[in-house]
């Protein structure tokens, strides 16, 4: 398919199109669930006093509320992919947030239940267990709020804190607008020396070009115009911290850290495992480092340099047909069931290919219970397309094999899972990719991509997670969070990753004031965890030993059923001791000197 002029959506072959029909044939289905759903709210709330009855009322609410939960995430699932299609349409962007104020309503008529379900006592919770066929089902779920039990607060105070949302979301929304909407950069100049405006999207790209005063002038503008605004952005930051505190506290929790893990079930001593022992390991980041820079044939490397291509992007296109082909290929070690799997997902519209007038950018995996997953690409035809898609692919799988093996309840995996089935499918492609060219270039390629996806979700990760805890730990010591502060803070730690392989330059210590993730607090260890994991779970799957292949797949088939370092553990990778952390930082060391050997 020629991609080469950007095509209205009607004008592409529907056999490269998802077939969103398969969650609603058409609009006016997705508006009787709706009403559906609307109606239901009252129903919902009538439980009320009542689930303490008996289990039999305790349990017909549970299957109530599933029931409901379903139809809204099937309802808001069908109104993204809608609306992404096409973003010029408006009509999808208001399902979806109609969508919204109803997921709003339902909490409120809900917001009765843990408060009540604490109220019990333990041996009246079990003998309901002992007592009513079908209820163990929730066993797993009733226990996790109950051993949440000193956070949860009464009724009142629970409401208190739902209409407190918006008002804590403040913080991360007065970001976002800012950010995406009303900070303006100046022009810099580009490679053939022409005047282009600076903007988020096009940073990257101008860090990324061969001409390195590009690169420094870009890297200037951009943070050079974060500066002027460092008290407001300080002020926007201590406030997202300073909401943090409130709920942690409101919630009987001694830190923000620690309120952020407990969703997870996760000790603040894995959080803290993983910042010593990537810190550990800083000589194998800094002889990356320096090994850019001698590639690069310069004196000396700034922060400026990072992200400067060492090696030749191979120009070789890809149709998606060919593509398909490389993905099935290197997926074969994960056996057939989950080879015909993938297969199903190309033949069955899961996948939606091509970019089109007004589709959103970018790709994701979406799901929904009781339909197929869906991925969204916008397929150019490089390497780098491949790699996406046997990243989503991982997602879709995940997504699959855990709906089709958990009920409702369970069927959604937590995040801290999340990017361990993506990450897995790109190591395998990985190997092979370098196990099926003789080319040396792109061996070169594959070597430095894996290590970069090391450095960004990895390291740069670890980095972002120690400052985070650190701004946590000095705001509740009773420091304020001024902007001198954050930037000392923010850059010493550069000092710490980058001293003394790269020159740290003054300009870096704003960076904290443009990082999105700060907003969604203790996040970003998980891609973390989760890279080291999906290491982890690829070295064993290509040991050719099926059975560890199974403990995988398993995990793929668990959902959220259990803990997720429970798991994990489970399918083998042990997250709450350094060894997965250590293995998976060999694993980078030992590629820094094969692409050493490659280039040098």
């Amino acid at each position: 398919m020629n991609t080469d002029k950007l095509l209205e959506r009607s004008e592409i072959d529907d056999g490269y199109k998802w077939r969103v029909q398969d969650i609603y044939a058409d609009d006016n289905l997705w508006e009787k669930d709706f009403e559906k759903v609307k109606n239901a709210i009252d129903l919902l709330a009538s439980f009320k006093g009542k689930i303490s009855e008996s289990g039999e009322s305790l349990l017909e609410f549970l299957k109530k509320t599933d029931e409901v939960s379903q139809l809204l995430e099937k309802m808001i699932v069908y109104a993204i992919m809608r609306r992404d299609e096409d973003t010029r349409e408006s009509f999808y962007q208001k399902m979806y947030d109609r969508c919204g104020s109803l997921f709003t309503d339902i909490n409120a008529a809900l917001a009765f239940f843990e408060p009540e379900l604490l109220a019990m006592d333990k041996e009246k919770i079990d003998a309901f267990f002992e007592n009513t066929e079908g209820l163990s089902l929730y066993r797993f779920k009733i226990d996790e709020i109950m051993r949440k039990k000193p956070h949860i607060l009464s009724e009142a105070e629970e409401r208190i804190m739902a209409l407190s949302g918006d008002a804590i979301d403040t913080a991360d929304n007065v970001f976002s607008m800012f950010n995406n909407a009303d900070l303006k950069f100046p022009e810099v100049k580009d490679e053939d020396g022409n005047m282009k405006e600076l903007t988020q999207a096009r940073y990257i790209s101008f860090l990324m070009s061969e001409n390195r005063e590009v690169r420094r002038g870009a890297f200037k503008a951009l943070y050079e115009t974060y500066g002027k605004w460092r008290n407001t952005l300080a002020s926007c930051l201590s406030g997202q911290v300073k909401s943090n505190r409130y709920v942690a506290r409101a919630r009987n929790y001694d830190s923000c850290i620690e309120m952020y893990l407990d969703n997870d079930f996760v000790k603040t001593d894995v959080y803290n495992n993983l910042i010593e022992t990537v810190e550990s390991n800083l000589d194998k980041y800094q002889e990356y480092m320096e090994l850019k820079r001698k590639a690069m044939g310069l004196d000396e490397i700034h922060m400026y340099d990072i992200y400067a291509p060492i090696v030749k992007v191979p120009q070789k296109k890809y149709t998606f047909e060919e593509g398909k082909e490389i993905v099935i290929e290197a997926l074969k070690p994960l056996g057939e069931d989950y080879l015909k799997l993938v297969k199903k997902s190309f033949d069955e519209g899961w996948i939606d290919v091509y970019e089109n007038v007004g589709k959103r950018s970018g790709a994701y995996s979406i799901s929904c219970y009781g339909v197929h997953p869906y991925v969204l690409l916008n397929w150019q035809g490089t390497l780098n397309d491949v790699f996406t898609l046997a990243h989503e692919l991982g997602h879709a799988m995940h997504s699959y094999l855990s709906n089709k093996n958990q009920p409702f309840v369970y069927a959604r995996y937590k995040i801290f899972v999340a990017e361990v089935a993506s990450t897995v499918n790109e190591n395998l492609l990985i190997d092979y990719l370098m196990n099926n060219t003789d080319d040396e270039n792109i061996k070169a390629y594959l070597v430095n991509h894996y290590l970069e996806e090391f450095r960004g979700t990895v390291y740069r990760q670890v980095m972002f997670a120690h400052f985070e805890r650190d701004m946590h730990a000095l705001y509740e010591s009773g420091q304020a969070l001024t902007q001198e502060t954050l930037c000392k803070l923010y850059y010493d730690l550069n000092l710490k990753y980058f001293s003394p392989a790269v020159v740290v330059d003054k300009d870096i210590e704003m960076e904290w004031a443009r990082i999105p993730h700060f907003y969604s607090s203790f996040y970003v260890y998980k891609y973390s965890t989760g890279f080291s994991a999906a290491v982890a779970f690829a070295k064993n799957i290509l040991s050719g030993d099926k059975t560890l292949a199974d403990k995988y797949l398993n995990l793929l088939k668990s959902g959220g059923n259990n803990y997720p370092i429970e798991q994990l553990k489970l399918a083998g990778v042990d997250l709450s001791k350094p060894d997965p952390i250590e293995d998976a930082l060999n694993v980078f060391g030992e590629n820094v000197k094969k692409l050493s050997a490659l280039i040098v």
